[in-house]
């Protein structure tokens, strides 16, 4: 027997040797992991997963003296992977696409453009699959860590390139924005995103998902470098004049937002005060104009849909920019998956599916809708105005979320991001502070070609966002104050009469000075509900139901009324639930019975 053997075994019951032991062992685990992933597909760890490969593209010379320097001398920036760069072979996010394709022999036109104006590229990012998935994760390469919410997903497809301007890895980056691949990353990363108007930028050079949605996008963290970024990109005239400003907030958006309108409406309402021909900010209902306006959606609404004031629109015309992105996706890459079959990621190869499997009859009429998207907001924003909304409805993804849970989200989140994509405008995502310990953006859209309007608007805003974002962070919403309740019950009269009257917004004022007096009355918050949904503010109108639940559990119209609202907020599991459980206490009610065998229907 070896001398340490022995010396084990003489000392087997000794506890401090089994404490040596396994700090030695945990010591070498520790070591063998770091090194692993340190090597795993070249991403080390202080990238926080965002790089696929490491390389250096060298900027242009710096033209001698009396030449003004370049615009993006100094900086630094990563391009996703499915960005051409000469000499190496443009992976897509999928090995089996990298392993069956040659190195390229030209490096794409924007990458070209910024290397002559002066920044330097220092490498490859992560990217979703075929630029598909709105989580940022790649089975195969990883999932970039999102610094500001290391328990979440970054948001995709451009993961990569979010996470390392986020980190600070780099100044800016390039991706691609398809259906949000830009913003959403943008939204959850805490960074600003910007979408161009479609085709203002070249894609020559980089793989396509679908042409017609297709964008060339960039990351930056601060609004100087978005803003040169973009000059350099789209050849900017850097002395156009500047135009009158009208800001343009789109309400129903915001019903569908979870962010508290003092972090979003409010902080954008008082920075735009400090803009130089300041015009006071107007309100509208977007379903309902992109409803009125583009007339080629009526052919795709579901004539199951429960939904009010104009959501239906946007979630028909969410559906018909899916179809026109599997119909491209399908006509570009059809041949290359029938040869290679690839292996793909579950979620990847879901939508791949759905592409090769669709059978599209009436190509026209989603080109059609895309044509009369673009002439509905180029007459709505003409050239001065502003569209402001949220940049998706919900904070960012648990990693390894339910899939129901994503379905729901998916859906609230293309409702919001098919009007640029379909309209061809360009959009911005800019960070608003924090909500709930996660990032929250608001975006800014204006119309087609409006560029360097909106880039000068972002840089002219941006201070003032800050000072109010850091307001709002500290603000309180006031409490109720109870009062006589006499009077009270003769304020909810005059509400049900105005209610009756269609008298919407009076019959709210009659029943919050009603709820003023009385805040402990079941009924004030479920008939100030009722008005609420006819209004279209529907997440009022959830509140008010919790409200009313929490002093009558057994309050049939409040949970009616709240699945009415949850639903139209399209988040159905939740109105199911609403719905199921006002067949507990009245198992014989219609209304809810209907609205059940509906929403069961629609989420098998």
């Amino acid at each position: 027997m070896t001398k340490p053997l022995q010396v084990l075994r003489s000392n087997v019951s000794n506890p401090k040797l089994w404490i040596v032991i396994g700090i030695g062992v945990a010591g070498v685990v520790i070591l063998a992991e770091s090194r692993r992933r340190r090597k795993r597909k070249g991403i080390v760890v202080e990238d926080f997963g965002a790089f696929f490969e490491r390389f250096e593209l060298f900027p242009h010379p710096q033209p001698p003296p009396p030449a003004p320097r370049q615009a993006l001398a100094g900086l630094t920036f990563a391009v996703q992977d499915n960005f051409d760069v000469a000499g190496h072979v443009t992976g897509f996010g999928c090995p089996d696409w990298k392993r069956t394709h040659e190195a390229v022999e030209k490096t794409a036109v924007a990458v070209t453009l910024l290397l002559k104006n002066g920044a330097k590229c220092v490498g490859s990012t992560v990217m979703g699959e075929f630029a598909f998935g709105m989580t940022g994760e790649n089975v195969h390469h990883g999932t970039p860590v999102n610094v500001k919410a290391s328990s979440c997903v970054p948001g995709g497809s451009s993961s990569g390139s979010a996470v390392a301007v986020a980190a600070e890895i780099v100044d800016f980056a390039l991706g691609s924005d398809t259906t949000g691949c830009v913003r959403i990353p943008a939204s959850f990363c805490g960074i600003l995103g910007y979408r161009p108007s479609h085709g203002v930028v070249s894609t020559v050079g980089i793989l396509p998902n679908s042409q017609s949605l297709d964008a060339v996008g960039w990351f930056a963290h601060d609004p100087s470098i978005l803003h040169r970024v973009g000059h350099s990109l789209l050849k900017l005239n850097a002395v156009e004049p500047k135009r009158l400003r009208q800001i343009l907030f789109a309400d129903d958006l915001f019903e569908l937002s979870n962010v508290p309108k003092h972090k979003s409406v409010h902080v954008i309402t008082k920075a735009a005060e400090k803009l130089s021909g300041y015009h006071p900010p107007k309100h509208m209902n977007i379903g309902k104009r992109i409803a009125s306006n583009v007339p080629s959606l009526k052919a795709f609404y579901e004539d199951s849909t429960n939904l009010k004031n104009g959501i239906s629109s946007l979630k028909t015309l969410s559906s018909v920019m899916l179809t026109l992105q599997r119909y491209e996706f399908k006509i570009n890459h059809e041949e290359w998956f029938t040869s290679v079959k690839p292996k793909l990621g579950p979620s990847t190869a879901d939508l791949v599916s759905s592409a090769m499997n669709s059978c599209i009859d009436g190509i026209k009429s989603l080109y059609k809708v895309r044509t009369e998207m673009r002439t509905a907001f180029q007459s709505l924003l003409k050239d001065n105005a502003i569209l402001v909304m949220p940049t998706v409805a919900d904070g960012p993804l648990p990693i390894n979320s339910r899939k129901r849970s994503f379905a729901e989200f998916r859906d609230r989140a293309l409702t919001l991001l098919s009007i640029s994509s379909m309209s061809g405008c360009c959009q911005v995502s800019i960070p608003i502070g924090t909500h709930d310990g996660h990032p929250i953006s608001v975006s800014f859209i204006t119309y087609h070609g409006g560029d360097k309007f909106l880039l000068d608007t972002v840089l002219d805003m941006y201070p003032s966002i800050l000072e109010q974002v850091s307001i709002a962070s500290v603000s309180v919403p006031p409490p109720d104050i109870n009062g006589d309740m006499d009077t009270s019950e003769l304020l909810k009269e005059k509400g049900n009469a105005a209610y009756k009257g269609r008298q919407w917004n009076k019959a709210v004022t009659y029943y919050t000075e009603a709820i003023n007096l009385n805040g402990t009355n079941t009924t004030y918050y479920c008939n100030r509900a009722a008005a609420y949904l006819e209004l279209g503010c529907f997440q009022q109108a959830e509140e008010d139901c919790n409200k009313a639940i929490s002093l009558d559990r057994r309050n049939v119209k409040a949970y009616l009324r709240r699945g009415t609202a949850r639903e139209s907020l399209l988040r159905n599991q939740e109105a199911l639930l609403d719905f199921k459980q006002a067949l507990v206490y009245e198992p014989q009610n219609k209304a809810a019975s209907t609205a059940e065998k509906r929403l069961q229907k629609l989420l098998r």
